[in-house]
């Protein structure tokens, strides 16, 4: 089995297209399948993009979490899958990824138990493509790079495509190498977009082209935003004659790190296909599971524990104490001189004089926290402003109403 992710980044590379013409292009031997899988922390974009909104949004990502905290990860896996074939011939399947990014959290602990999930497929014939979106390689997702066979970066060759991938390329590289199985899985997946060539690319950037993906806008939309797959034109088109070019180069890389790092070789083989309804006339049917996955094996109630039993420690016999003879006791005398005690005679503020019968009971002074009032300071307040001159006020002033406000109307 071959784990492929897919990476995007800033400027919208079109990471999520490029795993979808992977996906519909895969090569496939008689009895493999190859599985896309979602895992953008933005949401999913292929149910209301490439699917039309044909298919209701209860499958997806988002069921996985609640199966992983009661331990059925693997069962309920198959129960979310969709079947893509163009022929409904259940090769190609699809895990809907989240439907709202405030789901991603909930994944945090899940992301590790789905990727040893996918790599336990191997007997059954399934390569896995990965979509992470273009944040999808860092925080608790960061596994899934690291345990991917062959990691391919979207990047478009224009000057603000190369830009903005190269700071991310370059953490991913450092990432790869301290927590993974090496950066020799890296690789770059162009869009010919721009005029930069794939060996200038490649030298830049210290990484080799897994393949170059023709930049066809109305060939891509059917990718992005729904279309007929079937179509000979599309089938013949020249994007997806690169995309099966990638493929080839992808599943080369992958093979040859295998035989690198010693691990299992790609299956020649695998079970039936699963046959599922097709996603173009009616909504899809999800695919049902193999018929290699064992039955789950009925789980034993733990045993009662016996109750504690107090009683002596069994260990090694250590010797008693030694008992020290008692000294009579002697009492020392005082350090400090000893000054005879004198009764202080109290005078009451009263009338009469104490004797000395009972004892006095002082009280602890009263200690207030209220913070005093502080007036606050006298604000001067600003005069009153004088009314401007022909409006009307109080009579008796100059052109106010009175007799000298007639007199000035007069003159004017």
């Amino acid at each position: 089995m071959t784990v492929v992710a897919v990476l995007g980044g800033p400027g919208a590379p079109g990471a999520t297209s490029s795993a979808l013409a992977l996906l519909l292009s895969w090569p496939l031997r008689p009895g493999r399948r190859v599985l896309l899988v979602e895992c953008d922390p933005d949401g999913g974009a292929v149910l209301a993009g490439a699917l039309e909104g044909r298919v209701e949004a209860v499958y997806g990502l988002r069921n996985l979490a609640v199966a992983d905290r009661r331990g059925l990860l693997a069962e309920t896996l198959w129960e979310q899958l969709l079947d893509v074939s163009p022929q409904g011939t259940g090769e190609r399947l699809l895990l809907p990824g989240l439907t709202d990014p405030a789901q991603a959290p909930g994944l945090a602990y899940t992301w590790e138990p789905l990727v040893e999930a996918l790599h336990a497929l191997e007997p059954q014939g399934y390569d896995v493509l990965l979509d992470l979106g273009r944040s999808g390689a860092n925080g608790p997702m960061a596994v899934l790079p690291r345990r991917a066979d062959v990691v391919a970066a979207t990047v478009r060759t224009t000057l603000r495509g190369l830009s903005a991938a190269r700071p991310r390329i370059a953490a991913l590289r450092e990432d790869l190498d301290a927590h993974g199985t090496g950066s020799d899985g890296l690789g770059l997946l162009l869009v010919a977009e721009g005029p930069y060539p794939e060996s200038e690319v490649s030298r830049q950037f210290r990484l080799p082209v897994l393949g170059a993906l023709t930049h066809a806008p109305r060939t891509a939309r059917v990718l992005s935003d729904g279309g007929d797959t079937t179509d000979r034109r599309f089938i013949r088109s020249e994007l997806m004659r690169t995309a099966r070019t990638t493929a080839d180069r992808i599943q080369d890389l992958a093979a040859a790190r295998r035989r690198r790092l010693g691990g299992p070789q790609p299956a020649q083989g695998g079970p039936q296909p699963v046959q599922a309804q097709p996603v173009q006339q009616q909504p899809v049917q999800h695919a049902l599971p193999p018929q290699q996955v064992q039955a789950p094996q009925p789980v034993q109630a733990p045993q009662p524990v016996p109750p504690f039993v107090a009683g002596p420690v069994s260990g090694p016999a250590y010797p008693p104490p030694q008992q020290q003879p008692q000294q009579p006791y002697q009492q020392q005398p005082p350090s400090y001189p000893q000054q005879p005690y004198q009764q202080q005679q109290f005078q009451p503020q009263g009338t009469g004089q104490f004797t000395g019968e009972w004892p006095i009971r002082v009280e602890a002074p009263q200690i207030s926290y209220a913070a005093p009032y502080i007036a606050p300071p006298a604000v001067p307040q600003p005069p009153v402003p004088a009314p401007f001159p022909g409006q009307p006020g109080q009579p008796g002033q100059p052109g106010q109403g009175g007799p000298e406000g007639e007199e000035v109307r007069r003159a004017r």
